[in-house]
């Protein structure tokens, strides 16, 4: 049988879109004057012999000839010198429960103005956004916002925070630099929603001006990263313990997926790695999985699957443990580990009452590590 690429996926398939929440993009009358607005040059490569580049964004390192591509399909070598092709060329906009990122630990109850262009850096069979990640930026409507444009939005719908989230924001970092940047000048904060898939100068960077990371963490098997993702997980590892380092802001989400990542085992010896390598504190989500894109033969998660993780999380000895995408579960609220009452009262993405005064707990004075303010 013939292998579908995916690439020939979206070709066969209906690719959806939307802008919702948002009026049309203002677009300053320079900026619509010029051909491609979208089209910057890149950072992060080096010029090699016969006019080709060597891409240093992610762990790939593509080996990119003139005229082509790297394998995200959204930075072109352009006469050896290699340009971004979605500065700002957003293929959706919309305002969100910051809960829905998940961040639980960074300004709870609040809105943040999401945005995304096309491309991923790798391919999860599992992707619940294919049709935009998986695409090349012509394959799919879109409108350009300067980084000026996205801070003016965010003010004018009270959007505390602008998410860099759907796809893959890697591939998207200049951008990503330019708005959280920008976004300070405007009193807006921004947080990116990635896969870690990244090398570290690059994250260094980004983590000079973002406020908040979440790391979609795959599986914490090398052949689930190789076989699922089309990645590897030394590089995702890497970049959780530089987010430490670093000192800025993070949470952890673990998609538990049936039969491929779900082995308790697993997720036990990854629990045992974040609490000797990250410490106690880092928030992790299990999620349920919904059958999407490339794995729609494998059945939701079972509940008690991820009851299973969340358990084993916190027995290894993990603070802050939640489960995601099952509305009204007691495990998507927060609980204070010293006194063990409800800091966060939490349905879907409705947050019913928060009880940290002050980044400690109302009733006992537990320091609760986040951004609350």
């Amino acid at each position: 049988m013939e292998k579908v690429t995916r690439r020939k996926f979206i070709k066969i398939t209906s690719v959806g879109f939307a802008f919702s929440a948002i009026p049309s993009l203002s677009v300053s009358s320079l900026l619509a004057s010029i051909k491609e607005p979208y089209v910057r040059k890149a950072r992060y490569y080096s010029k090699r012999e016969n006019n080709a580049v060597q891409c240093h964004l992610c762990p790939r390192h593509c080996y990119v000839l003139e005229g082509n591509r790297g394998y995200c399909d959204v930075r072109e070598n352009r006469k050896g010198e290699y340009y971004t092709l979605v500065y700002g060329r957003l293929v959706a906009i919309h305002i969100d429960p910051i809960e829905k990122k998940p961040l639980f630990h960074f300004l709870p109850g609040t809105t943040a103005l999401s945005v995304a262009t096309a491309g991923c850096n790798v391919d999860c069979k599992f992707c619940q956004n294919w049709n935009i990640s998986q695409a090349l930026p012509e394959e799919v409507p879109s409108k350009f916002a300067s980084p000026e444009n996205l801070a003016y939005l965010a003010n004018k719908y009270k959007t505390p925070t602008i998410a860099f989230t759907y796809t893959e924001p890697v591939v998207f970092t200049e951008y990503v630099y330019d708005c959280a940047s920008i976004g300070k000048d405007f009193n807006v904060r921004s947080v990116m929603i990635s896969n870690g898939f990244i090398n570290k100068k690059p994250m260094s960077d980004l983590c000079n001006v973002l406020d908040a990371v979440k790391i979609d963490f795959k599986s914490f098997n090398p052949d689930f990263y190789k076989k699922i993702v089309r990645g590897r997980l030394k590089p995702v590892l890497d970049t959780l313990v530089l987010l430490k380092e670093k000192g800025i802001w993070y949470e952890m989400v673990y998609l538990v997926i049936p039969t491929l990542n779900d082995n308790p085992q697993e997720i036990r010896e990854m629990s045992k790695w974040i609490l000797s390598n990250l410490g106690p504190d880092v928030p992790i989500h299990f999620t349920r999985f919904h059958p999407e894109y490339l794995l729609t033969n494998l059945p939701p998660t079972p509940k008690t699957t991820l009851e299973t993780a969340y358990k084993v999380a916190k027995d290894a000895g993990i603070n802050y443990v939640y489960i995601g995408n099952i509305p009204g579960h007691p495990a998507e609220s927060t609980y204070c580990p010293s006194c063990g009452k409800i800091l966060i009262n939490r349905i879907g993405y409705y947050v019913k009452a928060i009880n940290i005064k002050n980044g400690k707990c109302k009733f006992c004075g537990q320091s609760i590590p986040g951004v609350w303010k």
